[in-house]
């Protein structure tokens, strides 16, 4: 790993709330005996990039965290966004300012390959870099037009594996031949830069766009991305949830 990266010392915060609308309770929901937030501590605590906590919105999720050997950190129940909800845990469990860097991990990724955590924080080894974050490309058409899938437009030196973001968008950008590349939700932060994009109003284009990130794009904020070659597992519906299912089944081999 670059010795930039080994001179950070992050922490791994995931929010969590059960008021979801698509799939109520979405933490708490049964894989093969274990609730949907332990699996996603688990593939966490596997990245080793540094301690893990849950940031809960209801004693409900942490008390289910804590069962099974994790941590957790009650936060206020009406954060609009998990941004806001990693920021008052991590003011909570680290007042003495110890972590340089902050993973938010969302809790709906229980088949996370643990080595896209370890990948997203690559970037930070640029001291010029505010948040990092991943990005796969597209290989059919049917993501490329679809506006649920967020397009990250990156442009990638030959062989590069990080580059920097300049635009998130759910149309089909940029225009042309080349590749497009599926934004994945996972992001770090440099501690000062999550500091102050929760003090950010919301932007014009976050607003239009519905996509968080750009707050800190129109705030000029720099935001780099590192390439991999999958896509994890955001469990959404209940469709989502029975193939996380299978991919956990006691038979295979865990992510």
């Amino acid at each position: 790993m670059n010795p930039g990266v080994l001179a950070l010392n992050p922490v791994v915060l995931i929010p969590a709330r059960l008021g979801s609308t698509r799939l109520p309770r979405k933490p708490l929901a049964d894989i093969h005996g274990v609730p949907m937030i332990v699996h996603c501590w688990r593939r966490a605590t596997e990245a080793g990039v540094g301690p893990v906590f849950v940031a809960c919105a209801e004693p409900e999720i942490a008390e289910a965290v804590e069962r099974a050997g994790g941590k957790a950190v009650l936060t206020d129940p009406d954060h609009p966004t998990g941004s806001d909800r990693i920021f008052e845990a991590l003011g909570k469990l680290d007042p003495g300012r110890q972590f340089d860097s902050i993973v938010n991990l969302q809790g709906d990724l229980p088949t996370l390959d643990p080595a896209l955590v370890r990948a997203a924080v690559t970037p930070l080894a640029d001291p010029a870099v505010d948040i990092s974050t991943l990005v796969c490309e597209i290989d059919n058409e049917h993501d490329r037009a679809n506006p649920s899938v967020v397009k990250a437009v990156v442009g990638f030196a030959p062989g590069a594996r990080i580059a920097r973001a300049l635009y998130f968008s759910r149309a089909t950008v940029p225009p042309g031949a080349g590749p497009h590349f599926h934004h994945i939700g996972l992001y770090v932060y440099r501690r000062a830069a999550l500091e102050r994009f929760v003090t950010l109003p919301r932007g014009v284009l976050e607003q239009r766009e519905s996509l968080e990130q750009l707050r800190a794009l129109e705030a000029g904020m720099r935001i780099d991305a590192a390439l991999v070659d999958t896509v994890p597992l955001g469990v959404d519906t209940p469709a989502d949830l029975e193939r996380a299912r299978e991919l956990l089944a006691p038979n295979r081999t865990n992510p």
